[in-house]
């Protein structure tokens, strides 16, 4: 672990904007969010393991799909936790809240997403995450 507490702004700006683009289905909100190396996502929906950046446009299109049925979709982040940072790589887990309609009725998503940034040309980059629900009602 590292001296500091958590990640900074500059390091939340990935998370940010990827939730932005839930949100919203736009996908030029993701420009420069992702490492533009190697990567990996997953997700609670198939084929659950999205690598590299075939991987990242297959997930991008899937996840305008998925999020495209759902309304008034929006995020509240708790506090990140288990922040670590080694040279130009930082990993953290950071507690969500979804809240949507999907099918006519609402729904409360709470999970996590695990996080592992880069520092590329200058900003922190999305190498890798996680997604688990870990409480849904709706």
């Amino acid at each position: 672990m590292s001296g500091a507490a958590g990640p900074d702004a500059a390091m939340m700006a990935g998370p940010e904007a990827l939730a932005a683009f839930l949100e919203t289905a736009d996908k030029g909100v993701l420009d420069g969010v992702f490492s533009a190396g190697d990567l990996v996502i997953l997700e609670n929906f198939p084929p659950h393991v999205f690598t590299g950046q075939a991987g990242l446009a297959r997930w991008r299109d899937l996840m305008v799909r998925h999020v495209g049925a759902i309304a008034d979709l929006r995020h509240t982040f708790g506090a990140p936790q288990d922040f670590g940072r080694t040279g130009d790589t930082v990993y953290f887990s950071l507690p969500t809240r979804w809240t949507a309609v999907r099918d006519g009725k609402s729904f409360d998503e709470h999970g996590g997403w695990s996080f592992v940034l880069v520092l590329e040309d200058a900003a922190w980059r999305i190498r890798a995450y996680g997604w688990s629900v870990v409480s849904f009602e709706g």
